[in-house]
């Protein structure tokens, strides 16, 4: 699994990414000890509307920011999103009103809506081949399991010597960082993209997704592991410190044993996707979430938590890892990044919706009621995904041009008259999906 860590320029990407997790692990521990020095205990509504804030910012920008992408150098571009970012939380340990945190938290935020597709879509180029890349999402996988475990450890032993302000030092230094790293990277010339207007470029990525079947599956698969991973994420503590009559430790190991599930998955998958395909691989992963969550109301002891949460965990990495794969394999080059930033947007999406139902249906009807009710909400989401997403999906696919006219370069290079098959991506010349008796 390290074999991409060959390949120089990734190694200075997959570093530039690590040192950019840790220092928003270190901002995600500060910001909460923020909140409540500036709204004691409200700090958790505070948090919330931050939350809602950074996914609105994922959900409106994403698409948007891919489109001015494509205008600007690849590599300028990302390295100007970082320094944002690390001006930004610069002044966070200055702010002395709530709303401040909010415009600072949608300014840190609309710039990560821009960095993180555009990012993920460099690494195909950078590694085309699909072994090597498989890895590295393995890799990067890796990283942010390792990070969500490392940056409170980080937090926690820097809080013993200094006040919480400092760590947003470390997280101006990861940014900073990753800058340089990027910045002194060779990264891969960008495909040209034909000249269309903002709009259109800012939607297609979002018409790509929804002409081709498998990534409406996708979506459908993106909204059942949201709802159950929102009850991981929005109610562990309440589990652990109220039905538990448990403390802070205690909630730590429990999103541990989801680390942990999530960390070995990725270090199996790369083998795993050898011998299977990307489909029957995510829906076991989004199943055993489903399950998982489906039995917590059985859960009595902090081991039977831990355990069931390591599985959802092992579900999670499953159905998350191989989307990169997906992804690539639905787009040309040159339509990768707008490709990106619509499932990021997308998936971002569904959290959302789920966040707060997770978070208000917990609190009026109970732990074992919104757990029944979340993991209802993901088995129909599965089933969505079966009916979305062929079984039979091949990459090649019969289908013919009657509005092109002879001659057309696209004709020649593949057939001049009737069907004709090659890889099959939404494209300009290819806008719907061929009929699947073909």
């Amino acid at each position: 699994m390290l074999s991409p860590l060959s390949n120089p320029i990734f190694r200075r990407l997959f570093a530039a990414q690590a040192v950019a997790l840790t220092g928003t692990g270190l901002a995600t521990v500060a910001l909460g000890l923020l909140a409540f020095d500036l709204a004691g205990d409200n700090a958790g509504a505070v948090l919330g509307t931050a939350l809602a804030i950074k996914m609105v910012a994922y959900v409106t920008l994403a698409p948007l920011a891919a489109a001015l992408a494509v205008r600007l150098p690849r590599r300028a571009f990302l390295v100007a999103l970082d320094l944002i970012r690390a001006v930004v939380v610069c002044a966070l340990p200055f702010v002395d009103q709530v709303w401040q945190v909010y415009v600072l938290i949608f300014l840190l935020q609309a710039a990560s809506a821009g960095f993180t597709p555009a990012f993920q879509a460099t690494i195909p180029e950078v590694l085309p081949a699909e072994k090597d890349y498989t890895e590295a999402l393995s890799l990067m996988r890796l990283a942010e399991d390792m990070e969500q475990i490392a940056s409170p450890l980080i937090a926690a032993a820097l809080l013993t010597v200094v006040s919480f302000p400092v760590l947003f030092a470390g997280t101006v230094a990861g940014f900073v960082l990753s800058a340089a790293l990027v910045g002194t990277s060779r990264l891969p010339a960008r495909a040209p993209v034909a000249a269309e207007p903002f709009l259109a470029s800012a939607t297609r990525g979002l018409r790509i997704y929804a002409a081709t079947p498998r990534l409406r599956g996708l979506l459908a698969l993106e909204a059942a592991v949201a709802a159950t991973g929102a009850m991981v994420y929005v109610n562990t503590v309440v589990l652990v410190e109220t039905r538990l009559d448990l403390g802070a430790p205690q909630v730590a190991l429990a999103f541990a044993g989801f680390g942990a599930g999530s960390i070995v998955a990725a270090l199996l998958l790369p083998r795993i996707l050898e011998r299977l395909e990307d489909r029957p691989v995510m829906l076991a992963g989004a199943g055993l979430m489903i399950l998982s969550v489906a039995l917590l109301p059985l859960i009595g002891g902090l081991t039977g938590l831990v355990a069931l949460w390591a599985l959802a965990g092992f579900g999670f990495s499953l159905t998350q890892t191989p989307i990169g794969r997906i992804l690539n394999r639905s787009a040309d080059e040159a339509d990768r990044p707008a490709l990106f930033a619509a499932q990021f947007a997308l998936s971002h999406a569904c959290w959302l919706v789920t966040y707060p139902l997770a978070g208000w249906l917990g609190a009026l009807a109970g732990l074992s009621t919104v757990a029944l009710v979340l993991a209802a909400v993901g088995a129909v989401a599965l089933v969505l995904t079966l009916r979305l997403w062929p079984a039979r999906d091949p990459e090649t696919l019969a289908h013919d041009h009657p509005e092109l006219a002879p001659g057309h370069p696209h004709l020649v290079a593949h057939g001049q008259t009737g069907a004709h098959r090659h890889r099959f991506v939404v494209d300009a010349l290819h806008q719907r999906w061929p009929n699947p008796a073909r």
